[in-house]
């Protein structure tokens, strides 16, 4: 994974404790370096406004995730403006704490951020600060988040997604407002007929469907007891799916996955959006919702980057207010690696029409975090919350799992009800809420926490 890459501008001024400003610089580069950060920065701190100029005529900083002002000292707001006027990337302040001795303000950095502070809350500018040591663990957490979600919001705004079809009539919850996320996110979309889908995969050759077969039968021992030829038809769906991605260069795929796939094709598309998912055949992971779900996508494809892993777009089928549980479910479109491990993973009959192929698993146990792009209000927010998925017999055959949230149930079935909140949301395995959060505020984006 690329470093991210942060502008690392340390303040001084000349009349505060330089010696001491210095080495809290030094102590700051060091544990910047040890967690992984690329540094642009100058040769030396920045003590007026000509050496700011001087360091912004550098070409790498037209490419950086954040830009960090280290008040070592304090400084008035004119070299913070003039160093963060022109980018596009947040800015991080941070100020360190000095004894109180009844002596001399050696450093006087916190008014340096507080005027830093006043002065980009006038401009406009988005900003997060810390206070503490070059050492504090926490500050150099936030820097990275804040980092992240710089870094991904720029990687979405050059993202494309291709819808194939329209969602399904009545679930309106995956409606595509192509032109709000276009302003929100950045995101493009590429639009694909059902139909070029449909004569692709029926053109897909023998030799190349033996070939995604002998692979899938590596993962999945009971290929042969299902029928062949819906089997075929569906790696016939992924082979199609993962020719256009690359031509089209895209980042992920919303599918209207019912009913054409069955009437037309006579298989189940669950089983290829599962494996492209998954990065099945040595690809980039390529998130896929079923119903033409955008928004499922975009969720998908953030939780995706932030923690370089899979992510699944799911239906919330079940309750359990005694338990406080939650049945996940959906048709088989989960990605392997969300597989228990204790468990046989099989390939499968889709529920409701009888053919193959969908994936049939339990989800592996583990703390998850869960998302919903969401556009319940007529605007989007980003919905957030936390849970773990037990270790349990699957509830529903597909791939399924039960839930047990942060806070009960009851609760949570409220808000999903009286917020009229879409029928998907997203997990992924991890603890990503603070980035998640990060992001949200960085591009204004209203949060709704479970």
């Amino acid at each position: 994974m690329t470093p991210l890459r942060i502008a690392f501008f340390p303040l001084i001024r000349s009349t505060f404790d330089v010696p001491l400003a210095e080495e809290m610089i030094r102590q700051a580069r060091e544990h910047l370096l040890a967690a992984g950060f690329e540094l642009i920065e100058p040769e030396t701190p920045i003590c007026d406004l000509s050496q700011a100029r001087i360091m912004l005529q550098n070409q790498l900083l037209n490419d950086v995730d954040l830009l960090l002002v280290f008040q070592a000292t304090f400084a008035d707001s004119t070299m913070v403006t003039t160093l963060v006027e022109n980018f596009k990337a947040p800015v991080f302040l941070w100020a360190i704490p000095e004894d109180w001795t009844g002596g001399r303000l050696r450093l006087n950095s916190l008014c340096g951020i507080n005027l830093a502070g006043h002065a980009l809350k006038l401009s406009g500018k988005k900003y997060e600060y810390g206070y503490g040591q070059p050492d504090d663990g926490s500050i150099i957490s936030s820097i990275r988040s804040l980092a992240m979600a710089s870094n991904f919001s720029r990687r979405l705004s050059s993202a494309r997604l291709g819808v194939i079809g329209e969602h399904p009539s009545g679930m309106d919850s995956c409606n595509l407002d192509e032109p709000r996320i276009k302003s929100v996110f950045g995101i493009q979309i590429q639009h694909i007929a059902l139909d070029d889908v449909f004569s692709r995969a029926r053109r897909i050759s023998k030799e190349k469907l033996d070939s995604v077969r002998t692979e899938l039968d590596e993962i999945l021992d009971n290929l042969d007891t299902l029928q062949q030829k819906p089997l075929s038809g569906t790696l016939s769906v992924y082979s199609a799916l993962k020719e256009i991605s690359e031509e089209q260069k895209l980042d992920g795929l919303a599918v209207r996955c019912w009913p054409e796939f069955f009437t037309e094709l006579g298989c189940a598309a669950c089983g290829a959006m599962s494996m492209l998912s998954e990065g099945f055949g040595g690809i980039t992971p390529l998130p896929c919702s079923c119903e033409a779900d955008i928004n499922g996508t975009i969720t998908q494809l953030i939780l995706q980057w932030l923690s370089n892993s899979p992510a699944f777009g799911t239906d919330m089928v079940a309750v359990d207010k005694d338990k406080d549980q939650m049945a996940l479910w959906h048709c088989g479109l989960a990605p392997f690696s969300m597989a228990d491990p204790k468990s046989k993973l099989q390939g499968g009959n889709h529920s409701n029409r009888g053919v193959p192929l969908v994936m049939d698993f339990p989800l592996r146990p583990g703390k998850v975090t869960i998302a919903r792009v969401s556009q319940a209000t007529g605007e989007f927010r980003m919905v957030i919350g936390q849970g773990e998925v037990l270790t349990s017999p699957k509830p529903f055959s597909g791939t399924s799992g039960i839930l047990r949230l942060n806070h009960p149930i009851s609760q949570f079935l409220d808000t999903l009800m009286f917020e009229g909140l879409e029928h998907h949301i997203s997990i992924v395995y991890g603890d990503y809420i603070r980035e998640l959060k990060t992001y949200a505020s960085l591009i204004s984006l209203p949060i709704l926490s479970l």
